[in-house]
């Protein structure tokens, strides 16, 4: 009856003896070299090898959510593409029709976006 979840099972069981062999192998040579002491530089935030420089709550330009806005809006047209072109064939005119008008609403924005020069970083 459970047979069909048999590779889900083992699957799922390889990942979690996969994590707690990482753990337990990160935790042992933790504790053979003595590398537990805290220092200054161990405790302070690491991002790409640069020092860290300003406050972590500094204010984002507008321009910077109109760019993030406008990369949602491209991701989610290309989900909604990969099923459309999938049932191309069985959707027909009234697919193809469809799928026209969804790409120019979301021309629109795009020149909305252009117009209004938010893809410039000055």
């Amino acid at each position: 009856m459970l047979e069909p979840y048999s590779p889900l099972t083992f699957i799922i069981a390889l990942s979690i003896l996969n994590a707690v062999g990482m753990l337990a192998t990160s935790a042992f040579f933790s504790w053979f070299t003595k590398t537990r002491r805290k220092t200054p530089t161990k405790l302070a935030p690491y991002e790409s090898g640069m020092p860290v420089l300003g406050d972590a709550r500094e204010r984002f330009s507008v321009k910077f959510y109109l760019v993030a806005v406008l990369f949602i809006l491209f991701d989610i047209e290309a989900v909604f593409l990969y099923p459309w072109a999938v049932a191309f064939r069985q959707l027909g005119l009234y697919g193809l029709v469809e799928m026209v008008l969804f790409i120019l609403i979301l021309l629109v924005g795009y020149l909305y976006l252009l117009k209004k020069r938010a893809l410039e970083w000055e």
